[in-house]
């Protein structure tokens, strides 16, 4: 009986975080993975839950067209989504932290992205989603976060001013009148349905198999909506 051949894992880059630390560029056999330390942030085999964020909020708007912040580019999975969900006179902004992973989407993961990059439609901005946020008022129809592994700082302490009350408040302040808010994690966290709730959103979580087939892990995304109009 032969063994199998295993692939080796090659590292194709690395990327510094700004404020410390670095994301590692990993390929083995045609898939490649993008991980921080041990724990491996998104890989390009399973993608779904990525997807969803962006064709479940869309679902949820019940509209074609609409202005859409993406906190974090990734491997592209959730900016391709909504590209296939938003209409032709959306306008699409991603919001990413680390300059290397955008040389990435335009190089060694330009498979992936396809023509993402180059639609009229999305404008890529170099800079913090907390501060993009903070300096937008009823800006958004939707703003979608996978900028971390959850609501809480695990890459980056400072994205926790992302998840905390006064960020959320934040985030509600930038979105228009029935606007939502969903946010991607590798868990769930009822202590974060509680903030979003004290924020003023209605919310909903969905849980999502984690891969295909997958039976004991699982990925939440929140859809909190801002009300369409304040009860009097």
């Amino acid at each position: 009986m032969t063994n199998p051949v295993i692939d080796p894992v090659e590292l194709i880059d690395t990327a510094d975080i700004p404020g410390g630390g670095q994301l590692l560029l990993l390929k083995c056999g045609t898939e490649f993975s993008i991980e921080y330390g041990r724990e491996e942030l998104m890989g390009s085999r399973d993608h779904l839950s990525e997807q969803a964020l962006a064709t479940l909020a869309h679902q949820r708007l019940g509209g074609a067209e609409g202005s859409v912040l993406i906190g974090g580019l990734g491997m592209g999975f959730t900016l391709g989504a909504a590209l296939a969900a938003w209409g032709p006179k959306s306008a699409i902004t991603v919001a990413e932290l680390v300059p290397q992973i955008v040389e990435w989407a335009k190089g060694p993961l330009a498979h992936l992205f396809g023509n993402s990059m180059t639609d009229a439609r999305v404008k890529v901005a170099l800079e913090d989603v907390h501060d993009l946020i903070a300096g937008s008022t009823d800006c958004f129809d939707a703003i979608l976060l996978d900028v971390d592994n959850g609501p809480e700082g695990f890459i980056q302490l400072a994205n926790e001013r992302i998840y905390c009350n006064w960020g959320l408040r934040s985030a509600y302040a930038a979105l228009r009148p029935g606007g939502i808010l969903a946010v991607w994690s590798a868990y769930f966290d009822a202590a974060f349905s509680q903030r979003l709730r004290e924020a003023g959103f209605d919310v909903d979580v969905v849980t999502l198999p984690a891969f295909v087939g997958s039976e004991n892990d699982w990925h939440s995304i929140w859809f909190a909506t801002k009300p369409a109009a304040i009860q009097e």
